[in-house]
């Protein structure tokens, strides 16, 4: 009998499988950057970006083109992402997942340098992906777009520069998660359905934006009411230092309303696919009900 509990661990553990012979042959020196890397690897977190890359690849047929390499290198990318918001000249947050940041244990040039290696070691991933074929170079070219100044990048910078001068605006707001949150929960759906031809291609990249709207509207809201043995963050920090977030701009209440928006949405994408989608519906009510 289906589980969503049972099926996120399933996908979780080939994950976990991936990231252990990941670990295996890293085995990288000095030992603070070794041990650097995997400390924040090991910090656990949902591993929704992975687990939503996997189940794609299910639903679309794909799950035996090494799509878990795929996996990992967006988990490293996403992974990095983390360790250098947390640094003081970023958003200077001590804590992550209910641990001290990567720079509180070791230091603000071991966590830089820690981030790199993550990125560096994704990029290498993608690479030799590459060499298995067009299909496999086009899912690589776009999960970068989505990292880079175009997608990830751009929406962190803008997340500091609005902060900086105090830009409130909508359309601001909508560039910030729309590339800083949206863009890798979009890879994770749509490069599965590049390595199968194209299929549902635009249907599963707008779904992944809208999911990455609804996770950082959640996300939003939790950083106004959440507590911290949930959440692992500090909270309350996004207001404190003059973030424009959805909670920021429109308020928790308004937010719940524009994330049962999302929610219906992001169901009405995947009920025009064919195929069994309950695990991704699942996830999507999984991040819409979420406390941390």
């Amino acid at each position: 009998m289906y589980s969503f509990k049972d099926k996120y661990g399933e996908y979780q553990s080939l994950f976990e499988a991936r990231l252990s012979a990941f670990f295996e042959d890293l085995k990288c020196e000095p030992l603070i950057l070794d041990e650097s890397l995997k400390y924040s690897l090991k910090s656990g977190g949902k591993r929704i970006r992975p687990v939503l890359m996997l189940a794609s690849a299910d639903l679309l047929g794909v799950k035996d083109c090494g799509v878990e390499d795929f996996a990992l290198a967006l988990e490293l990318i996403h992974t990095y992402s983390l360790i250098h918001d947390d640094l003081p000249e970023m958003d200077n947050d001590d804590y992550r997942r209910g641990r001290p940041s990567n720079h509180k244990v070791y230091g603000a040039g071991n966590a830089v340098l820690a981030g790199d290696g993550l990125l560096n070691s994704a990029y290498y991933l993608l690479f030799e992906k590459c060499a298995e074929g067009k299909l496999y170079a086009d899912a690589a070219k776009f999960m970068c777009g989505c990292a880079g100044v175009k997608g990830m990048i751009a929406g962190q910078s803008a997340d500091l520069y609005s902060a900086e001068k105090g830009i409130k605006t909508a359309d601001m707001l909508d560039f910030i998660v729309k590339n800083k949150t949206g863009k890798l929960i979009s890879a994770a759906v749509a490069v599965p359905a590049i390595l199968a031809g194209g299929r549902y291609f635009l249907e599963l990249r707008q779904f992944g934006e809208d999911l990455g709207r609804l996770f950082q509207l959640v996300d939003d809201i939790l950083d106004e009411e959440g507590k911290f043995d949930k959440t692992g963050k500090t909270v309350g920090k996004d207001r404190e230092e003059n973030k424009l977030t959805y909670a920021t701009f429109y308020g928790a209440d308004q937010c719940r309303v524009f994330a049962d928006i999302l929610f219906d949405k992001c169901l009405g994408i995947l009920e025009g696919i064919d195929g069994d989608t309950q695990f991704l519906k699942d996830v999507v009510d999984f991040v819409r009900h979420r406390e941390g």
